[in-house]
């Protein structure tokens, strides 16, 4: 029988090697025909700790580890303040884009030619 694997975020990283999972399930009411959330708390094995509150992670069943934990993460996820870090080397990149625009602009507004004044005057 396959192992199952859910998907959840950290709620708490306060023991040592153990993660709490929140796993969020929708599910159709079988008679009012209306999706509902359920909501269940996991406890996961984190042989590193590498997992903080707020990042999201995949759990698969394993053996028992102790009294209440059955799940263990899966380590190929990075966590999510790896993640957070990339965004930050696009912002360094941005300042060369706007330059690029800026001087693209420059280039337009040399090309254009000027604009004539014309004025009318009114027969009084």
């Amino acid at each position: 029988m396959p192992k199952r694997i859910l998907e959840g975020d950290v709620v708490s990283d306060k023991t040592d090697k153990t993660v709490t999972v929140l796993v969020e399930r929708r599910y159709m009411h079988p008679v009012y025909k209306k999706y509902i959330k359920r909501t269940d708390k996991y406890s996961a094995h984190d042989e590193r700790n590498q997992f903080k509150a707020g990042d999201r992670v995949r759990i698969i069943e394993c053996r028992p580890v102790s009294k209440t934990k059955r799940w263990s993460v899966i380590g190929d996820d990075a966590p999510a303040t790896e993640t957070k870090k990339a965004p930050a080397k696009a912002k360094e990149a941005a300042p060369k884009k706007e330059a690029a625009k800026k001087a693209s602009a420059k280039e337009k507004a040399a090309k254009k030619p000027a604009a004539k004044k014309t004025t009318k005057k009114k027969d009084a």
